[in-house]
């Protein structure tokens, strides 16, 4: 999810499993011969990024063009949204093309690109010192224990809730159920999130079941692992949730802005939704809640609980001819200034110090919990096949929601088709 997940749509899956496949194929000695070539290499190269958030982008390029003007980074405008973002650079790489030297990756097509062989590892000549970034981030540009990307924002969910009813965040899952009184009393929902049949729903089950100690698929970002106590306790949390209505019924049609419109309307107590929506209840005019919400950590059953995140991975085109400078570019983009511009502009920072920052925190007050969350988040699964998997979450926790299924067959079919997909 690029900042905060509006643009994100599944490709269809069979398409997306054959390239794969095809890409998984390759013989290994030409990956490896491929990926050594042009490691030193040095000159122009060409950055590629949706067109929705480049207005952050430009700047810092023009400010590395001015100290570098030998090696000159030109942006190139992908399209607005995901699918049309990774179709572009599909088509060019399956014709092992250079002209886009880096690419900014949703986090959840890094597995992909990776699977494919297109993705330069980032290691040995091309390695980019990541120590000082928010780990969560770092395990979504890594696949099969190796990384291919190197983080360049992020984001994470968090809870919204009404401090004129509730003063405090509630600790727990728990207590912000039985808090539900004084939204009845004031005749609004309790809490709306994303639940309508799209990537927004695979955000919110995937958040529920990790936050209760749950897991979709292994390390392999293949193997289904489901059937455990946490995953159904997790999904189940969810599902009793909507049936009692804690969860507003609504929401099975919310994406992102219904979610917001609900929430800076004043007809909600509790949103779990993305940080955009911060700067939009203080400060747009039509906002009914300005000076009477606050944030904090999504919720589990013991704690806060595990958020999924959002952002960019920023890869290197491995048919690149100079991927020393693209090296050398993807270092600059997680340097403190830079990624101190990226937080004045609402762009989450991977750098994880820039959280720690007193002024920082006075000017975007969401930012402390926003570390909380970065800090105890769990990736969505770094999978080759991801967008099947998504469609296989959202397909069954969409079900079990609606009561066409138990929350135990949900999960048992859930898992045969992510198993399906492969």
């Amino acid at each position: 999810m690029a900042v905060h997940g509006r643009f994100l749509k599944a490709a269809t899956a069979a398409s997306i499993v054959a390239v794969v496949a095809a890409g998984c194929s390759s013989g290994g000695g030409e990956d490896s011969e491929q990926a050594s070539s042009g490691t030193s290499g040095v000159g122009p190269i060409t950055f590629a990024m949706g067109s929705n958030d480049t207005d952050k982008l430009r700047p810092v390029i023009e400010q590395w063009n001015a100290e570098n003007p030998d090696q000159e980074v030109t942006l190139h405008e992908l399209p607005a949204e995901q699918d049309g973002q990774r179709d572009t650079l599909v088509q060019s790489l399956q014709t092992e093309s250079g002209e886009y030297d880096v690419f900014a990756l949703d986090v959840t097509d890094t597995a992909y690109f990776a699977a494919n062989g297109w993705l330069q590892p980032i290691e040995g000549e091309t390695e980019v010192d990541t120590s000082g970034l928010i780990e969560a981030a770092v395990d979504s540009a890594t696949y099969n224990d190796t990384l291919y990307a190197v983080p360049q924002n992020t984001n994470a969910q968090l809870l919204y809730y009404r401090t004129d009813l509730q003063p405090e965040a509630p600790a727990n899952w728990g207590e912000l159920v039985e808090s539900c009184g004084a939204a009845v009393e004031a005749a609004i929902d309790c809490v709306n999130l994303q639940l309508k049949q799209y990537e927004g729903l695979t955000v919110a089950a995937t958040q529920f079941i990790h936050s209760w100690g749950g897991r979709i698929v292994g390390d392999d970002g293949q193997t289904p692992e489901l059937d455990s106590e946490e995953t159904r306790a997790g999904l189940t949390a969810l599902v009793d949730a909507y049936k009692n209505d804690v969860v507003a019924m609504k929401s099975d049609s919310f994406t992102e802005e219904q979610t917001a419109q609900a929430f800076l309307g004043g007809r909600t107590m509790y949103a779990y939704n993305w940080p955009y929506m911060y700067d939009s209840g203080q400060t747009d005019p039509t906002s009914e809640v300005v000076d009477n919400f606050d944030v904090a950590p999504i919720l589990g059953p013991d704690g806060p609980g595990k958020s999924v995140l959002g952002g960019y991975n920023n890869g290197i085109n491995v048919y690149s001819e100079n991927k020393a400078t693209a090296t050398a570019f993807l270092e600059f983009l997680i340097s403190e200034d830079v990624q101190m511009g990226f937080a004045q502009e609402s762009f989450p920072p991977v750098l994880s110090s820039i959280y720690d920052d007193a002024a920082l925190q006075e000017q975007f007050p969401y930012m402390e919990a926003l570390k909380a969350a970065l800090d105890n988040a769990e990736p969505r699964p770094v999978s080759p096949f991801y967008p099947a998997l998504s469609k296989a979450i959202q397909d069954n926790t969409f079900a079990a929601l609606k009561d066409e299924k138990t929350v135990e067959q949900a999960l048992t079919d859930m898992s045969a088709a992510i198993e399906q997909a492969q």
